[in-house]
């Protein structure tokens, strides 16, 4: 799956957890299309740090993570010990098999008999607090499903009365929403319902995190680490690559790339758009090959807004000068006048 932080493997996990370590890097990606052609600069120290502090920030609240704290100088350290904002994170590893792919489907079975009792949930857990315009739910429910009393989604963002969560395959080639019977087979030993609380937990403590920094959090994901019967938050949560976050109803960083390809690169999205269609119908993984458009590279200024958005929004999250660039009010008005 397309991945713009690198995973280095210190210790692998054999009877328990194993230690890694996560590099972020400034690449980007889109629409899963993997590394864009451009970076942008800071972001990957910008994710790092607020990936950093929003786990500090659930242990605090009596979540358990697998983090372990931000490596400098190659030693894990706890991110209050350090001046700068760091680029790698230490974390517990756990097991990851293949996942089969037979041609007809996938094979859960085979990934779990490989997995044992350490293992990362192939899910992605998604919460939604509200329905921006883009939002795919909008395809998947009418506005009474989600909660809402109308008959149809309004052009702007639909706030939800109550969290809505959703399951989705993780390791597969086109990421696919998922019923609660199908999502509690493919988690394995894992209890769905325990999975659906420990995301709530994570919504609720980052929501009140944004609001407290004049942030509106919209929805977000979470990913599952199974330890022998206990359940960790694992990857990164609640990074403005994970989640959707506005500033004044402005989006903050990658939801500023995504619309602007939408608006100046449409045909490479629509592309995109038909390639996995074409793909999935045919039972295929690879749905890039059948693409026949790239992305180009952007303009100046709009890695730059895109620089400015992820540094100053972690710093307005954190309610530290990490960064020290513009503030926020002003990296958002830049980003909202491209």
């Amino acid at each position: 799956m397309p991945s713009v932080k690198e995973v280095i493997v210190d210790e692998k996990p054999e009877d328990g957890l194993g230690r890694g370590r996560f590099r972020f890097t400034d690449a980007y990606s889109v629409f899963d299309w993997g590394e864009m052609p451009d970076t942008v600069p800071s972001k990957g120290a910008a994710l790092c740090t607020m990936g950093a502090f929003n786990f500090t920030l659930l242990e605090l609240n009596e979540v358990p993570t697998h983090y372990r704290g931000v490596v400098v100088d190659g030693e894990a350290r706890s991110l209050v010990e350090v001046d700068t904002p760091p680029v790698e994170m230490a974390v517990a590893a756990a097991r990851r098999p293949e996942l089969p792919h037979d041609g007809a489907g996938y094979d859960y079975a085979a990934y779990h008999a490989a997995a044992g009792d350490g293992y990362v949930v192939p899910l992605e857990v998604v919460f939604r607090n509200a329905v921006p315009p883009t939002s795919s739910l909008r395809d998947r429910y009418t506005p009474r499903e989600a909660g809402l009393d109308r008959e149809s989604w309004p052009e702007g963002t639909a706030d939800l009365p109550d969290p809505l969560v959703e399951f989705s395959t993780k390791f597969e080639a086109q990421d696919r929403y998922l019923d609660r019977e199908e999502a509690s087979k493919i988690a394995g030993q894992a209890d769905l319902d325990l999975i659906e609380q420990l995301a709530g937990a994570v919504n609720y403590i980052l929501t009140d995190r944004a609001a407290d920094a004049n942030l509106t959090h919209l929805d977000g994901k979470i990913e599952v680490l199974y330890d022998d019967g206990a359940l960790r938050v694992a990857d990164v949560a609640g990074t403005f690559d994970e989640n959707r976050y506005t500033y004044r109803g402005q989006p903050i960083s990658k939801e500023l790339l995504r619309q602007y390809h939408r608006r100046h690169q449409s045909e490479w999205v629509a592309a995109v758009k038909a390639a996995k269609k074409a793909a999935l119908a045919a039972g295929e993984t690879d749905w890039r090959a059948r693409c026949d458009r790239s992305p180009d590279p952007l303009p100046d200024e709009v890695i730059a807004a895109a620089s400015d958005l992820y540094t100053a929004g972690v710093d307005a999250y954190t309610e530290e000068t990490w960064f020290g660039g513009p503030p926020l009010e002003t990296a958002v008005d830049v980003a909202a006048s491209l």
